[in-house]
């Protein structure tokens, strides 16, 4: 008989009342695993899915302007010079930075005006790849171009200038055929065309330029700042506009859904910890005669305090392994019915993260499941050990 063999028993003697206490701490285990794993998974999701509303930092050449007012009348800006960014060079430097993970997106940009039919439109000249992760929410009556030749026309733009699927428009002596036109969005993109980036620098003799660039990045773990900054370094002649607005109402719907987890969770760790420790203290009132007879066989304090943390410790070990393996099952049938852990999707391809991430066993979270857990039962022990341990020997074997 010793520190070990005597909670076993007791454990086992009571094993209805271990069985409950053990179920009831398995699913609190159970809950705050599958909890994280699934906030984890969606706050990423909804992270990438937030990213492709719209890019969150502008960069533009450097433009002197001037602005223009007398008599208190504002008369607007006139720039001197009208500059543009090398499109690959920036594109290959901006990709290149330290945090090049975080950036889903990279679309560089060229605005030519053109007449059709007589009117004048603004042509955009985009990578419609890139222009697809952080503009998904584009709904194209007809097709995407596809073909150097093809451009896409807003709504507005189609409306006034008679375009629709099949159409053909000149620009710079260069014939574009409208494969498709774009449904409305409230947005500038209704007003313009949009062509393939390459095909608008040959038409109008702009090879490799571009007006700006758009990124899209990926913010919840890192700072815009940070972003920012390392692209100013490779690109210290660009103005860099950094999207605080954006960023920030993004980040805040994110973190609200992690701080929720993690709210819920530890509501229900406190819980199963004033669970474990008023079962504990019922145990110790049942069984002062029990510890006057150790303590009169020469137990110390201290063991029969190490009793009492054992007994909540073993069950505590129980409901970590079945809570853990418990919650892994859980997450994976949860983000499998919110259709999330399945195939990445291209803004995910984008950015090298998220390739089809699955929740599976994962050796270290187990461990750390697992000491936390002890820890947690521990604590939860040490008041009714406490008063075990300090419980009067004469006055427990009076009671006999």
């Amino acid at each position: 008989m010793n520190i070990l063999t005597i909670p076993l028993r007791n454990l086992r003697r009571k094993w209805l009342k271990t069985c409950l206490l053990t179920v009831v701490f398995t699913a609190a285990v159970l809950s705050v695993v599958g909890l994280t794993y699934v906030s984890q998974e969606v706050g990423q999701s909804l992270e990438k899915k937030l990213t492709q509303f719209g890019a969150n930092i502008l960069v533009e050449p450097k433009v002197e302007s001037l602005s223009v007012g007398y008599g208190g009348f504002n008369l607007g800006e006139v720039a001197y010079d009208t500059k543009y960014l090398k499109a690959d060079d920036a594109e290959a430097k901006i990709r290149s930075i330290a945090l090049h993970e975080r950036i889903s997106s990279v679309a560089p940009k060229l605005i030519e005006m053109v007449k059709v039919g007589g009117k004048p439109v603004g042509v955009i000249g985009v990578n419609f790849e890139q222009e697809n992760l952080i503009k998904n929410y584009w709904t194209v009556i007809g097709a995407m171009p596809a073909k150097p030749n093809e451009v896409l026309a807003g709504s507005k733009a189609a409306a006034l200038l008679g375009l629709a699927v099949g159409s053909t428009i000149t620009a710079n002596g260069r014939d574009f055929t409208v494969s498709g036109v774009l449904d409305e969005t409230g947005s500038e993109d209704d007003g313009v065309i949009f062509a393939d980036l390459r095909a608008l620098q040959a038409a109008t003799g702009k090879l490799g330029q571009a007006n700006f660039i758009e990124v899209a990045a990926l913010c919840s773990a890192c700072p815009i700042d940070d972003i920012v900054a390392q692209i100013r370094t490779l690109l210290p002649d660009v103005e860099i506009v950094a999207m605080q607005k954006v960023v920030k109402s993004r980040m805040y719907a994110i973190d609200f859904v992690k701080n929720l987890a993690a709210g819920v969770c530890a509501v229900l760790l406190l819980t199963a910890c004033f669970m474990i420790a008023l079962s504990l203290l019922a145990s110790v009132n049942e069984r002062k005669n029990e510890i006057g007879i150790l303590r009169s066989l020469g137990f110390s304090r201290t063991k029969v305090f190490s009793i009492f943390c054992f007994e909540a410790v073993a069950i505590g070990c129980v409901a970590a392994v079945a809570g853990y393996l418990g919650g892994v099952a859980a997450s994976q049938k949860t983000l499998a019915m919110l259709d999330i852990a399945g195939q990445a999707s291209l803004a995910e391809q984008a950015a090298h993260i998220g390739h089809g991430a699955a929740v599976g066993f994962d050796p270290a979270h187990f461990g750390l499941t697992l000491a936390a857990v002890c820890l947690i039962s521990i604590a939860a022990s040490i008041v009714p050990a406490w008063k075990a341990a300090n419980t009067d020997p004469c006055e427990a074997l009076v009671m006999l």
